[in-house]
């Protein structure tokens, strides 16, 4: 083999390592934000129920919800409850076309009492996340 084919197939190959590389290093971002639609941090949770799912999200001490409903597109009752153990929940209730919330509580190391509801389905945790 001459020195050009050998400089041709390390340039090509260097080249396929160069694009994996970047694509190692874009693609978890991407992923990232397309999960993170909703909360920041991490999903932890998916809770479905008959009508829909409520997604969980935890980032440091903060736990965000949100309600999504499973045939979206009409308005309909729609809520997301989120409760940390010694306050009072917070709630995104209304009539809404796709999802409620999302509503972000402070639990730091509490647990939390989720709930969530698309017409008339209905969904709730008890004490999780402890």
């Amino acid at each position: 083999m001459d020195s050009g084919a050998i400089r041709r197939r390390l340039a090509l190959g260097l080249a396929v390592l160069t694009a994996s590389g970047l694509l190692a290093v874009v693609a978890p971002g991407e992923a990232q934000a397309a999960s993170s639609a909703y909360c920041p941090g991490r999903k932890v949770r998916t809770l479905p129920f008959s009508t829909g799912t409520v997604l969980v999200y935890k980032r440091g001490g903060y736990v965000c919800a949100v309600t999504l409903a499973k045939r979206p597109g009409t308005k309909r009752t729609m809520s997301v409850s989120v409760q940390a153990r010694g306050n009072r929940p917070v709630v995104d209730q209304g009539r809404y076309a796709h999802h409620a919330g999302p509503v972000t509580v402070h639990a730091g190391r509490r647990c939390v009492w989720l709930k969530g509801r698309v017409g008339a389905g209905r969904y709730s945790s008890g004490w999780i996340l402890c």
